[in-house]
């Protein structure tokens, strides 16, 4: 046909187009495989290294977190016996005068020093039942006594023992929560539990006392001074304050540093490596505090 052109061809029969097609179909060459498999398998490796790390610290950011929350719950359950140890009862129902004219607002009140037992009931006397301990258990004590609660007939009793208990039947005056480290477990109970103690927290590697006692006799100034359960003797009217120490370890095992340990409750340093093969790897905590006792009416 008039006006169309034939494409340009060179010996060998191939036109310029179906050589440039050709040369457009070229895959990669060995070398430019080998650099991007490599690549690949670099940014694969990174990933994985991140994810592990990230995976690690996840890990032990939950451990400590969940150390963290037992050792909140237990310090809060011991030190709310404790805070209401020694506590006692003001009686509201003293005699009025013979006569009858002192009125309701004036009738004379006054706190007991003592509940004596009744029958199988436990009594209370400050100077023996606020506190008794050694150095890893506890017993604290404070007077029990029923009150009228509203929407209920008849009346109940207020404070628990640190299980809850023990019921409003219950004839006990005497609230009681006894502490003590079986194994790896801290357990708690009192009044009707003291013989079948309940696990409050586990995975507990030491739990130690300190009781701080006040010296008011003979001296120009009370003198504090940090006693054992040894040195506090068996006048417990004197001891104003108590030191919990509880040192907690972690589930999992992982591969910590060279020389990790910590500093337990008795200021010496502890090697992880030299840990028992049940704590061995696993991450340490220790938390301590300091709780105030009542007046124990002792004096």
């Amino acid at each position: 046909m008039p006006g169309r052109r034939r494409p340009a061809c060179r010996p060998g029969g191939r036109s310029v187009h179906a050589r440039q097609a050709g040369r457009l179909q070229r895959g990669f060459s060995l070398i430019e495989l080998l650099v991007g498999m490599a690549l690949g398998l670099a940014v694969m490796g990174a990933a994985s290294v991140a994810l592990l790390a990230s995976r690690s610290v996840a890990g032990t950011v939950s451990d400590a977190s969940h150390l963290q929350q037992q050792a909140s719950y237990a310090l809060r359950t011991i030190g709310l016996q404790l805070r209401q140890s020694g506590s006692l009862y003001l009686n509201l129902q003293l005699p009025v005068a013979a006569d009858g004219s002192a009125s309701a607002a004036l009738t004379p009140v006054a706190f007991e020093t003592a509940a004596p037992a009744a029958g199988g009931a436990r009594g209370y006397v400050p100077q023996t039942d606020a506190l008794r301990g050694g150095n890893n258990s506890l017993v604290t004590g404070s007077r029990r006594y029923k009150e009228p609660v509203f929407a209920q007939s008849g009346l109940a009793a207020q404070a628990r023992n640190c299980l809850g208990g023990p019921v409003d039947a219950n004839p006990d005056l005497r609230l009681e929560s006894l502490f003590r480290l079986r194994g790896h477990v801290l357990r708690c109970g009192g009044n009707d539990t003291a013989a079948s103690l309940q696990p409050l927290v586990d995975n507990v590697a030491a739990f130690r006392l300190r009781y701080l006692r006040m010296q008011a006799e003979g001296a120009a100034a009370p003198q504090l001074q940090y006693v054992t359960a040894q040195q506090a003797g068996r006048d417990w009217s004197q001891v104003v304050a108590v030191e919990v120490c509880l040192v907690l370890f972690g589930n999992p095992s992982a591969a910590l540093p060279a020389g990790s340990g910590y500093t337990d409750c008795d200021g010496t340093w502890v090697a992880v490596a030299d840990l028992p093969a049940a704590r061995k790897g696993r991450m340490h905590r220790v938390f301590r505090n300091l709780f105030q006792l009542r007046s124990q009416g002792s004096r």
